[in-house]
């Protein structure tokens, strides 16, 4: 039996992908403990985990990103990628680590598995030597010659011309662009005891781990001849809520007539219904579709009293439910519902403008499987014409069914399980071996 120590950021995207995970854990006989927000509490002991609690760390969960870190409120692009970083993920860190080292002294894990961005976890792994697993809550993080830096939204390149380009982002980053958060990140790996990183900006905040798992297929990421040696890709993990129960809404037999179904979302955390939501449902309101519009923690306020009559508006509704009726989304980018889509062949129009969602899109426009809106182009008239674009072309269709394809190859979580069973027995092998040696 293995002891798993699970670390999550408490929000929906970097918890959700890792349910199916511990899932598939706890019914192997392995015993795991899960350190995350308490609005999760319900769902990891569900998961068959045993639940640890943020006691020092900010426990954000269940909150829009205003009620939580209302200092970032409005920013979008750059602005809102750094403050996100460094308000979200790096100013948490150090008092995440303090809780983790507490449960670690009760509880001797034998591999710490985390999401890629809960940097608390990631100094424990350090601290401890316990080998850790990142989950992916997004795109492949890590840097390479082939493609820019995180937070442009551009797509691969390894021409001559096109690695120029790279190195002179990833310097311009370093030194310009995402200077601050290249200097924080040092503060805050110093006021916990570690060293400091030379590597560039978004990877001196912590060492790669022993093995990162991405949600995800191959084909949707950018090809890289530096890729790091320990990636693996998994294929979807955000299936957490396919078996749950499920009450339809009073409109659900809308989904079987003779309209087209777009899907309208910006996920949980995101709280500007101004950037998508309601330019959606004002581009789509006389389209000859039914519009299913999804505001997690987010209410429309005033304007939803008074919707088109083509919009139908509900807080959650599972994707796997949902999905297999859509012919098209309409997302902010968030990670997790961009492979939910894929994964049934629906295709996508991305308007991503916070954290890293231009990346996603980037990658979505690579694909070809739909259309990435630049910041100019997220207006009525802007969604409008892609979501027509999209719904008329049926080579946005095609790609996201060759994704869909690639993902039903893949059992995500039970792959998930495998790779952490075999890097557990490959440290205990190795130790084995060295305490052999030292018997000689």
């Amino acid at each position: 039996m293995t002891r798993v120590l699970i670390a999550t950021t408490p929000a929906d995207g970097h918890v959700n992908p890792v349910l199916p995970v511990a899932s598939a854990l706890a019914a192997r006989g392995h015993e795991v403990r899960w350190y995350t927000g308490t609005s999760y509490r319900d769902r990891v002991s569900a998961a068959g985990a045993v639940f640890e609690p943020m006691r020092a760390a900010h426990d954000f969960g269940g909150r829009s990103k205003a009620e939580a870190f209302p200092e970032l409120a409005g920013l979008t692009g750059l602005a809102s990628f750094k403050a996100g970083m460094t308000d979200i993920f790096y100013r948490t860190a150090p008092d995440q680590l303090t809780d983790l080292m507490a449960v670690l002294e009760r509880f001797p894990a034998d591999v710490i598995v985390s999401d890629d961005m809960c940097y608390g976890a990631c100094f424990a792994h350090e601290l401890s030597g316990i080998p850790q697993v990142w989950i992916s809550n997004s795109v492949y993080i890590l840097g390479s010659g082939d493609t820019a830096p995180l937070g442009f939204g551009l797509g691969p390149s390894s021409s001559p011309l096109g690695r120029l380009r790279n190195r002179l982002l990833a310097w311009s980053g370093d030194h310009l662009a995402l200077r601050t958060v290249r200097v924080r990140a040092d503060e805050v790996r110093a006021g916990v005891g570690l060293p400091r990183l030379t590597t560039g900006a978004m990877e001196n905040i912590a060492r790669p781990p022993d093995l990162y798992v991405l949600g995800t297929v191959g084909s949707f990421e950018f090809p890289r001849t530096d890729l790091f040696a320990g990636t693996r890709f998994v294929g979807r993990l955000d299936d957490a809520a396919g078996d749950a129960p499920f009450g339809p809404p009073f409109w659900w037999g809308e989904l079987a007539g003779d309209r087209r179904v777009v899907l309208v979302t910006q996920g949980t955390i995101a709280d500007d219904v101004d950037r998508l939501l309601l330019p959606a449902i004002r581009a789509l309101a006389d389209e000859p579709v039914l519009v299913v519009v999804t505001t997690g923690n987010t209410p429309l306020g005033a304007a939803g009293s008074s919707l088109p009559d083509n919009v139908r508006v509900e807080k959650f509704v599972p994707y796997q439910r949902l999905l297999p009726h859509v012919d098209v989304m309409v997302t902010n980018g968030g990670f997790n519902g961009v492979n939910a889509a894929l994964g049934h062949g629906v295709p996508l129009v991305v308007a991503g403008a916070s954290e890293e969602k231009s990346d996603v899109a980037a990658r979505v426009r690579w694909s070809g499987a739909g259309l990435a809106l630049g910041r100019r182009a997220v207006s009525v008239q802007g969604i409008r014409r892609a979501v027509r674009t999209v719904l008329a072309d049926g080579r946005y269709r095609q790609a996201a069914e060759r994704l869909r394809q690639e993902h039903l190859a893949h059992d995500g979580p039970h792959r998930t399980a495998d790779l952490i069973e075999g890097l557990v027995a490959s440290v205990d092998l190795a130790a084995t071996a060295r305490s052999g040696e030292g018997e000689q």
